[in-house]
């Protein structure tokens, strides 16, 4: 096996494939439990999954080597992310787990996995783990006796609809309010459209129907086009789209525009500042969000603390801070006095607070400024290309000079495909798509020639 099967965000893949297979996964069934097996009490792993076909494989398979490794076993079925990290806590087990590739499609499928305290695993404890599952070492397995057992969590759903519930506030309704909620035929299909009507909505459901094999597929927070359509059909107040394992939020206004998770961002921001609740006076994003967005919330005297792209970077630096907001653009939102992740349906609730108290509609206040012009480009890397070459270096040092204090340029190897992704933005778009050309261009010349 690999001697680094963990990503910017656990294990992805194409199923049934390295690093997807079921050997994989009791490998690390077997490899998890025996890390996290401390104790003489009976240790218990959640594992909850999306709604891919490839789900009940890789499940069936954690579950073997949990219980090899004498953990008892609760399986919660179709669950969002957060609401497995919640789970793990709120039934003081020992280690979550999460089957799914999040917003990619159906043939692709992922494993995170979340500590007793509800985040993700450090770099440092996911090698570990790597290296008992390259050690091919079964040592430490459960006797006979020891083995755990498996079982389901029938209340699983309402357990985590009334802990979303509880971080509304109280006395305020969303009655009068029609939604359209687009669930990605995705992991919250079965219960997003349940927690805005019964804290009051009329709701209209997109994505509800999965099959196993179309999470994602023309639907969600990556493909807000129908969600678009159906506010507009219904006259809708705003609509609400979330991905495949609801981690990730993208809203619509009445009128069909986007707002993404740097809007999003700022609009938590902006009213959690103005009621003293915003610690520290700073939001964590990663170096992919605006540079308006870092623009305005200094002009509110709010900081804006950058980290490397992924929801685990941003939950580091909050929990070092002692931040209670972070996220990324692409709509992973971090609230740390409700949630240990990112967490759209949570998100989702905030912003409909704001509404509430504010009583007025979405577009009046989901722009509060006006974004730069921002592109990325993705070069393919059949060969891994190293960035530190001096032809690189001088390509991304030239390009930055030309930018100045006008923009900003990002350079990084994707943490799930062959790519190098070279972002730029400013105020002159012509100026960015020139520095991203030349800065890609160097890059090209450097992979074909490893």
């Amino acid at each position: 096996m690999s001697s680094r099967l963990f990503g910017t965000d656990g294990i992805r893949g194409t199923a049934n494939n390295y690093p997807m297979t079921a050997d994989v996964a009791l490998a690390l069934g077997k490899a998890a439990g025996r890390y996290f097996r401390r104790g003489d009490h009976r240790h218990t792993v959640v594992i909850g999954k999306d709604t891919r076909r490839s789900g009940y494989m890789i499940e069936s398979a954690l579950m073997a080597g949990f219980i090899a490794s004498g953990m008892d076993v609760m399986l919660v079925g179709p669950m969002p992310t957060p609401g497995v990290a919640f789970l793990t806590r709120s039934l003081r087990a020992d280690i979550g787990v999460m089957i799914s590739a999040s917003h990619n499609p159906f043939h692709d499928n992922g494993i995170k996995i979340f500590g007793p305290d509800g985040f993700k695993l450090s770099d440092e404890i996911e090698d570990e783990i790597t290296a008992m599952i390259n050690a091919q070492d079964d040592t430490g397995l459960a006797k006979p006796r020891e083995l755990g057992r498996g079982d389901r969590l029938n209340d699983a759903r309402g357990r985590y609809i009334e802990s979303l519930k509880a971080s509304f506030p109280k006395g305020m309704s969303l009655n009068g309010l029609k939604i359209v909620v687009d669930c990605a035929n995705g992991a919250a299909y079965h219960l997003a459209p349940y927690l805005f009507w019964e804290l009051g909505a009329d709701i209209e459901k997109i994505g509800t129907h999965p099959d196993g094999f179309n999470i994602n597929d023309r639907c969600g927070s990556t493909h807000p086009q129908r969600l678009r359509e159906g506010v507009l059909e219904h006259g809708a107040d705003l609509g609400i789209a979330l991905d495949g394992d609801a981690d990730r939020i993208v809203l619509m206004d009445e009128h069909g525009k986007l707002v993404d998770g740097d809007y999003i961002m700022a609009m938590i921001a902006a009213y959690w500042h103005k009621q003293s609740r915003l610690n520290g006076h700073a939001v964590v994003a990663t170096q992919m969000s605006n540079l308006g967005l870092e623009r305005y919330l200094n002009g509110l005297g709010i900081d804006l603390h950058r980290t490397n792209v992924g929801d685990r970077y941003v939950v580091e630096k909050m929990r070092a801070d002692n931040l209670n907001l972070g996220g990324e653009q692409s709509g992973h939102i971090i609230l740390s006095d409700f949630a240990t992740t990112g967490d759209g349906l949570l998100a989702g609730l905030q912003i409909l607070a704001v509404l509430c108290d504010t009583q007025k509609p979405l577009s009046e206040f989901a722009r509060p400024y006006t974004a730069l012009p921002q592109n990325i480009e993705n070069v393919r890397t059949e060969q891994p290309v190293d960035l530190n070459l001096p032809a690189i270096q001088a390509a991304i040092k030239a390009g930055e000079e030309r930018l100045k204090n006008n923009g900003r340029l990002f350079v990084r190897k994707s943490g799930t495909e062959p790519l190098v992704r070279v972002m730029a933005e400013a105020d002159n778009e012509q100026l960015m798509n020139e520095v991203i050309a030349d800065v890609a261009e160097v890059i090209e010349k450097a992979a074909a020639a490893s």
